[in-house]
């Protein structure tokens, strides 16, 4: 997998176009409609995982501190769905992690994950930061992961 990790600005149109048709594929048409580009991606640093093909296998963003909670916030995680079952999950939020401990040494990261893939996320180091709510109609637990 070849990452690339850049600030929204920095995407390019292509990248930008690629990363949108995979959460569509998957946040829009796979688990229901809702608005996906909700005015956190200018803020954010985007994570993308192409092929050796430069297909877009993977991507995540992570929302600046102080935008929706005070430390980083990993979110936005997807993986093609053609692709799931060969440990790229684990491999994208590995990097996300690891991009997120070097742009923001010291800090903490808090997610919104869907709740089904606590168990997930606690592989990483994430713990459960309250109960369970509803998000977007699927059952959401926030997480948090100490510096």
């Amino acid at each position: 997998m070849h990452w690339t990790w850049s600030r929204f600005a920095e995407l390019g149109v292509d990248a930008l176009y690629d990363a949108l048709a995979l959460r569509c594929r998957v946040f829009i048409l796979e688990q229901g409609p809702y608005l996906d580009p909700d005015g956190l991606d200018r803020a954010s640093a985007h994570l993308l995982g192409r092929d050796d093909a430069g297909s877009l296998a993977a991507c995540l963003r992570v929302v600046d501190p102080g935008v929706k909670y005070a430390e980083p916030s990993i979110g936005r995680v997807v993986v093609a769905p053609e692709l799931r079952g060969r440990g790229l999950g684990r491999a994208l939020v590995g990097e996300g992690v690891a991009r997120c401990v070097a742009a923001w040494p010291g800090r903490g990261i808090r997610i919104s994950a869907q709740a089904h893939l606590e168990r997930f996320y606690e592989g990483f180091g994430f713990r459960r930061a309250g109960p369970n709510y509803g998000e977007d109609g699927i059952p959401h637990v926030e997480m948090a992961r100490a510096p």
